[in-house]
């Protein structure tokens, strides 16, 4: 079991459509081992709202009256480094992840209001990004095809769809279960890929956040 199966993860929400505020605090509210602590629609509400060991996850929405989610985002991780951020939007705009400033790149996520608003998937997101992963919109990455001559291209077709699974932040159980093959197999991909993509296992880096950007800097919309 992860460190969330262990406690409760307090969310708050950031998001200036009231129904669609609504539906994702009702959503959240549902779900065991989960707790909204707060809902509000402005940049401002935010930064009074989430003081630092206030919440566990910020659900933000990129657009917003008073400013961007993303530098909401940003100010909110440098007061408190362990906060995980998971981006909601209604454009494609997840290879702004690419963008973000180095001091706090990792343990953000970003799904898709239009794509991948189902209770599983957001679930899912929320939890993984509280325990400081990455996950990707798993319909936009459906969309996606390798770069050629770019190393996530050279993968074979088994450790792409592993590598996909992993963006979309499934453990190595939920990966095995999804592809009928034992953990311990999945656990030999993912070090294969970690091999073939060149990342190491720096202790300061999260080498499966890192997997999961390469797979957006090396991928791009299908032709």
């Amino acid at each position: 079991m992860t460190q969330t199966d262990h406690r409760l993860i307090r969310v708050g929400i950031v998001e200036d459509q009231p129904l669609f505020r609504s539906m994702l605090e009702l959503t959240l509210a549902g779900v065991p081992g989960l707790r909204v602590v707060a809902a509000v629609g402005t940049v401002t509400a935010a930064n009074q709202a989430f003081k630092p060991g206030a919440v566990d996850v910020a659900l933000l929405d990129i657009d917003l009256p008073d400013g961007n989610g993303i530098a909401l985002g940003v100010t909110l991780r440098r007061a408190q480094p362990g906060l995980g951020i998971l981006l909601l939007s209604a454009h494609d705009a997840m290879d702004l992840l690419l963008d973000l400033p180095p001091d706090v790149a990792s343990g953000w996520s970003y799904l898709s209001k239009t794509s991948s608003t189902s209770t599983d998937e957001l679930v899912r997101a929320v939890r993984a990004t509280a325990d400081g992963h990455t996950t990707l919109d798993p319909a936009l990455l459906d969309r996606m095809e390798p770069r050629a001559g770019s190393s996530v291209a050279r993968l074979t077709d088994r450790q792409y769809r592993v590598l996909r699974l992993l963006a979309r932040g499934l453990s190595n159980a939920g990966i095995g279960e999804e592809l009928g093959i034992a953990e311990k197999s999945v656990q030999n991909h993912i070090n294969t890929i970690y091999a073939a993509l060149g990342i190491d296992a720096d202790p300061a880096r999260n080498p499966r956040v890192t997997a999961a950007l390469r797979l957006l800097e090396e991928t791009g919309p299908a032709s």
